[in-house]
Formats: structure tokens, C-alpha cells, sequence
């Protein structure tokens, strides 16, 4: 085994980490400088000696993937991005949580270089490392399959560094037995075991064997104790460094690696007090933190051969790993032209120009849209190789399997329904929510595919914070929620969403999409896949809905208008007086409202609006011509009416429900609870009037 390479420099560029962190956080007046100053020598050990990287191009697609769960910590991640020149200066760090940095409270996909994900909600950035070795293994698959695993250049390894808080939350236990069961190798977790939350010692609340837990989910664990009574961490670096190498050597399972430390340390007096978490040290421990280490007593003064070393190294490495990796890319890329074609398009975020031909064309009848987004599925199975995803154990109600492929597990864990192989695209994601949306998020960020996670709408509740990550992050992340409305019928209030739909959105700069039939759930699809930098919320129906005639001469608009979020479905007899609005199943509500009203000598428009987002974004004039300002409006949505207003206007009603439901068919409960064109009839004589 190699020893670790360190040299006196090594130790100055740990030991800057640390008085930075002090610095950055003591400017600014607040933030979590502990973990950030005894984590200094792992976080180092890792960015200068341990990963494949390339400081001058970030996205290297080479690269291993770092994710900081304990993403409060930021500045162990910006010190050595710094260090390592991922282009944070100094004056960055000197920025460090205020308006316009570079370096923000938590780090941040997509604003920062060298940040694979957005981290911050502890125990996330664990469920996106799962997701970012799952998506490696299926690059592998998809791109090299011939290659003997890992010695394809799609092979690499993910490193993520969790803390108490991480290991407290339950998403981490989520994906965790989740990567076990997908012997993923090619990660590695790090548990900072300081003992230390906000409320002090965890032992209040905290006192399970961690490390134990994970060698019951089948992972391989190591422990490595910097603590030596309460000092030392360069002396442990060796063992940390063998620890991880005896990690990568273990292919068939995760490892981790529980390193034991002192939170705080080297600080005089302050080392292992919970007050060093979340809020600045206070000159005089800091003055006496630079006089151990041997620094100046004035802020952010590092030695720029301090710096110089660590970016020559990191840098030296960085060509080393290239000169051995590059060749043998560009002899992949000449060996498979086609794959090599599909790498670039994916990698652009772009979909096949001719991706409508693919799409299924719906006769009219009557359908589920779950049922039909399974269709879709199926027939985008060969048009998109690079589409994986699945659902939270429920398969066969949110009809997210594609037919004919396999599924992404180990062979070794096929069932009697489901066969794992290589090259596998269902995801089973257990019942584990919140861990799903984290790992369907890291898989968008890592960009070499496109990947989607479904359960049940009221479900969504579980896995709430996933989609507001995708969104802050513009990850194109796809969330299919089913079962949508009092529509689930028997099984009750406990599954019946009544808020969810309008709550998410509230949601900013996530697209929440809920087609009105067949057509329109293939057409939001397309659109969904177009979409590269915001995530979508594809909310199906679980009862069967009207598939519209939409032939020539049929009196419906094609479903292609479901691009623009809102669109003329079916015309009125002349100048409307009343314009019905239907979203997802309660379009065909909408529909017959008007013909009755149209029957009665009221000319009625219907405007199937399944995208509030899309429609927003169009032109002032095209949505002025689908809703005009001075035509009342009656809009029809099986779930609560506060906010229909805010969005279509002062003269619009809502027919819906603001209540919980009940258990009874949903014939039943759409009558009981007044979701009916008769409903949405009276309310439109009432404006008219």
C-alpha cells in the first residue's frame, strides 16, 4: 500500500483551512467555524491526495464527486476550493454568507465551482451522494457497457463527508439501506463523529452505535479516532489514508468510515464546546489559535506559498489523472461513435429533434393519465436510452416502469417480477420517499442522464424538500405524483390531496404539470424532457378521464398546446361570455359545463390549463387571448381553491374542495362534495349575473 505523500507545506495548508474558516465566519458575524476547523485534515487529505480532479475544469467528466451533507460546514468545502483554485480568492471567502458571493451560507449547485450538489438540509447531501455513485454505475452502463466495471472512463468514485445531524436524519437511513442493497462500491461516506448539535452533546438525543447501523445495512465500515485524548490529527492522516484506500478496494459494497474527532480542535479553550458549531469564535480565541499554529494575529493572512503549493499540487495532480484518462476517452469516443453522439446530446441537455414521432397518439375513449404516462414511457423507452427512474414501491400503481428493460440492481437481487442486469433502467426506490427525490436530484445534477421518481401525490409530503432543491438548483429533475385528487376514492382522506397541487406552486421555479387526458399527459411529457434547467411535477389521475376527440373537425384543439401551459381546448359558439378553466381530470367537467351552458344560448370557452408555470411564461397578448381580462372565468381543480383568484383574476370562481375527503368511490365523492358541472354552471350564472 502507498504511503501517504505529505510534506511540511501539507500541514501549513491544513492549518490555513482552519484560521480561514475562523476569519470568514468571525467577519461576517455568524456561520460554523467548529467543524470546519477540526474537519481541515480530512477535507484536505481528500481534495489534495485522495480525488481525481481537475481544479481548471471543474465538470471534468473524469472527476470523482465530493458532497459536503453537512453542507452548514460550508467553509470545510470553500477553504479547499480555494486552496485547490476552483477560482474562489480570498476576497471570496472575506464574502463569505453575504449578498452576491460566491460563497453562500451553504453551497450551492451551479453557483460555485467545484459544488456537485446544494447541500444544507442535513442528511440530504448522503441520499445525493447515493445518487451520484448510482448514477456512475449507470454511465458505465450506458455508455461502456463492454468494460470490465471499473476500469471503464465512466468509472469513478463518490465521497461525501456527514455529520451528527446527517446521521440523525432519516433520509441518510433511507438511501443508506438503499446503496446497500445496490452494492455501490464506488462510495465512500465519512461520519464525522463529534458528539456536538446545536443543543449541546447528542447524547440527549443521540445514542445509537452509528457505526454499527451501517454494518447492519451491509456496508464496509472502518474507524479512525483523531481524538488521542483530545489532541493530534496529523499523526491519524496515515491511517485515514489507508482507511481509504482499503475502501476502494471494496467493490461489492459502500464503505464507511467513522472518524472520531473533536469538533473545534486545534482551538485553546473552545475544542469540543457545542457554542463553536453554528456562531464565531471571538477575537481572543482566535488570536490565540493563529499563535498555536504559528500565523500572523491579523485576519486572513495566509502565505501566499502556502497557497501557491497547494494550487501547484492540486494541479500537478490534476494532469497526472488527466494524461492517463484523456487518451483513453478519446479511444472510447472513437470506438463508439453512437454512443459518443448520444454523450454529447445528453451532456447538452437536448432531446432527439425528432422526440414528437416517438409519442403515442391517443384514440378517444377514456383513460387514466397514470395509465397513459405509462404508455408514453413505454414508447420513449428507444427514443431516450439515457431515461431511467421508477417509483417508491409503487411500480404497478404510478405506472412508472417501461416495458421491456430490465431493472438497475444487482443480478444477484432479481425477484420473480423483476430482472436485474446491466444496462438496467427501473428504479426501485423501496419505500423511501425522501430519499428517492435526493437521489433522482443528484442523478440530474450529475447530467450524464435523465432520470424520474414517482409515488402517490399525498405522498409528496414525504419528500418535500426535494423538488425545492431541484428548483433552487435548476436540476431537471421529474417527480410523477399519481393518485391526484378525492379521484384515489376508497382508500380516504389519508391519500386523498387536497393542498398539494396548488401548494406546490407556490413552489418557485418548479413546473407543476397536470394534464387533462391521454394526448396531454404524452404532450407534457415531451415538454417535461425539453425543460433542461428546472424540475417538473407530473400530477396524473388514478381514475380513468375522457381521451378528446381531437380530429378535424371535432371542435378540440390539438394537445401540442399543452407546451405553452394553457391553451383554447374547445372553442365557443361565438364571442365567449363565460370561460371555463379545467385542470387534469376536471377538464372534462369543464367540458360539459360549457356545452350545457352553450345549450342554453351562453356561448362558453374551455381552456385546459395544465401548467400555471408554462402559461406564465408565454406572452402578454397569447394569454390575453386565451383568458381574456373582461370574460369571468369558473376554474375547475379537485383540490383547494385559495389562490385561483391571485393567478386568473378578480372575476374568477373556483369549483374544488377545502376540506379532507373521505372514503367512498369517487363518483361518489366528487358529487358529495359539489366538483360537478352543475356546480360550476351555477357559479358561472351567479358572475353572469
Amino acid at each position: 500500500m502507498n504511503a501517504l505523500p505529505w510534506a511540511d507545506l501539507d500541514s501549513k495548508a491544513v492549518d490555513a483551512a482552519r484560521v480561514l474558516a475562523a476569519d470568514a465566519v468571525e467577519k461576517v458575524g455568524n456561520g460554523h467555524p467548529g467543524t470546519a476547523i477540526s474537519l481541515a485534515p480530512v477535507a484536505y487529505l481528500l481534495y489534495q491526495k485522495v480525488m481525481a480532479a481537475d481544479p481548471a475544469d471543474p465538470r471534468w467528466l473524469g472527476r470523482d464527486r465530493f458532497v459536503l451533507s453537512a453542507g452548514h460546514s460550508s467553509m470545510t468545502q470553500y477553504a479547499q476550493l480555494f486552496l485547490a483554485g476552483y477560482g474562489l480568492e480570498m476576497s471570496d471567502l472575506q464574502s463569505l454568507r453575504t449578498w452576491g458571493s460566491l460563497t453562500p451560507g451553504h453551497p450551492e449547485f451551479g453557483l460555485t465551482k467545484g459544488v456537485e450538489s446544494t447541500t444544507g438540509p442535513l442528511g440530504a447531501g448522503v441520499a445525493n451522494a447515493v445518487g451520484f455513485a448510482m448514477s456512475a454505475r449507470h454511465s458505465q452502463e450506458l455508455y461502456d457497457p463492454e468494460a470490465t466495471p471499473g476500469e471503464s472512463v465512466f468509472d469513478h468514485f463518490v465521497y461525501c463527508i456527514a455529520g451528527d445531524g446527517c446521521m440523525q436524519e432519516g433520509v441518510s437511513g433511507e438511501a443508506s439501506s438503499l446503496a446497500a442493497t445496490q452494492n455501490l462500491g464506488n462510495l465512500i461516506l465519512f461520519y464525522d463523529d463529534n458528539r456536538i448539535s446545536i443543543e449541546g452533546d447528542t447524547s440527549i438525543a443521540f445514542s445509537e452505535d452509528v457505526q454499527a447501523r451501517y454494518d447492519a445495512y451491509g456496508w464496509h465500515t472502518q474507524h479512525v479516532d483523531f481524538t488521542n485524548g483530545g489532541a493530534g490529527y496529523d499523526e491519524k492522516l496515515d491511517e485515514l489514508y489507508a482507511a481509504i484506500e482499503a475502501a476502494k478496494a471494496v467493490t461489492d459494497r459502500p464503505s464507511f468510515i467513522k472518524v472520531t474527532t473533536v469538533i473545534g480542535w486545534p482551538l485553546p479553550t473552545l475544542a469540543g464546546h457545542h457554542s463553536v458549531h453554528g456562531a464565531k469564535l471571538g477575537a481572543t480565541e482566535i488570536s490565540a489559535l493563529k499563535a498555536e499554529l504559528g500565523f500572523p494575529d491579523e485576519p486572513f493572512a495566509v502565505d501566499d506559498e502556502i497557497v501557491a503549493y497547494a494550487r501547484a499540487n492540486a494541479a500537478k495532480r490534476a494532469t497526472a489523472a488527466r494524461s492517463e484518462w484523456d487518451p483513453r476517452f478519446e479511444a472510447w469516443r472513437a470506438a463508439n461513435a453512437d454512443r459518443a453522439a448520444l454523450l454529447d446530446r445528453v451532456l447538452a441537455r437536448e432531446v432527439p429533434a425528432d422526440l414528437d414521432a416517438a409519442l403515442p397518439v391517443f384514440a378517444p375513449g377514456s383513460l387514466a393519465t397514470r395509465a397513459a404516462s405509462g404508455k408514453v414511457l413505454a414508447a420513449l423507452a428507444e427514443a431516450l436510452p439515457e431515461l431511467w427512474g421508477g417509483s417508491a414501491d409503487l411500480a404497478g400503481s404510478n405506472n412508472t416502469t417501461m416495458a421491456g428493460v430490465d431493472s438497475f440492481i444487482p443480478a444477484a437481487r432479481s425477484s420473480h417480477d423483476f430482472t436485474g442486469a446491466p444496462g438496467g433502467r427501473t428504479l426501485h426506490f423501496g419505500i423511501r420517499e425522501h430519499a428517492m427525490g435526493n437521489i433522482v436530484n443528484a442523478i440530474a445534477m450529475d447530467g450524464l442522464s435523465r432520470a424520474y421518481g414517482g409515488t402517490f401525490l399525498v405522498f409528496s409530503d414525504y419528500m418535500r424538500t426535494t423538488p425545492r432543491l431541484a428548483a433552487l438548483s435548476h436540476a431537471p429533475s421529474i417527480f410523477v405524483w399519481t393518485h391526484d385528487s378525492i379521484g384515489v376514492g376508497e382508500d380516504g382522506p389519508t391519500h386523498q390531496p387536497i393542498e398539494h397541487v396548488m401548494s406546490l406552486r407556490l413552489m418557485p421555479n418548479l413546473d407543476v404539470v397536470r394534464p387533462g387526458d391521454a394526448n396531454e399527459t404524452a404532450q407534457a411529457w415531451a415538454q417535461i424532457l425539453r425543460t433542461s434547467n428546472r424540475p417538473a411535477a407530473l400530477i396524473l389521475s388514478r381514475q380513468n378521464v375522457t381521451t378528446f376527440d381531437r380530429s378535424e373537425g371535432s371542435g378540440f384543439a390539438p394537445a401540442g398546446g399543452v407546451a405553452k401551459g394553457g391553451y383554447v381546448l374547445k372553442e365557443a359558439v361565438a364571442a365567449p361570455r363565460i370561460v371555463f378553466v379545467g385542470t387534469g381530470s376536471e377538464v372534462e367537467i369543464a367540458v360539459a359545463a360549457a356545452a350545457t351552458l352553450e345549450s342554453e344560448g351562453v356561448p362558453a370557452r374551455v381552456v385546459s390549463l395544465p401548467c400555471v408555470e408554462w402559461f406564465a411564461a408565454q406572452s402578454d397578448e397569447y394569454r390575453e387571448q386565451v383568458l381574456p381580462a373582461g370574460v369571468p372565468k369558473i376554474v375547475i381543480e379537485a383540490g383547494t381553491t385559495i389562490g385561483w383568484k391571485d393567478l386568473l383574476g378578480a372575476t374568477t370562481e373556483a369549483v374544488g374542495v377545502d376540506h379532507f375527503g373521505a372514503s367512498a368511490a369517487a363518483t361518489v365523492l366528487y358529487e358529495k362534495f359539489g366538483i360537478t358541472a352543475d356546480a360550476a354552471i351555477a357559479k358561472a350564472k351567479a358572475l353572469l349575473a
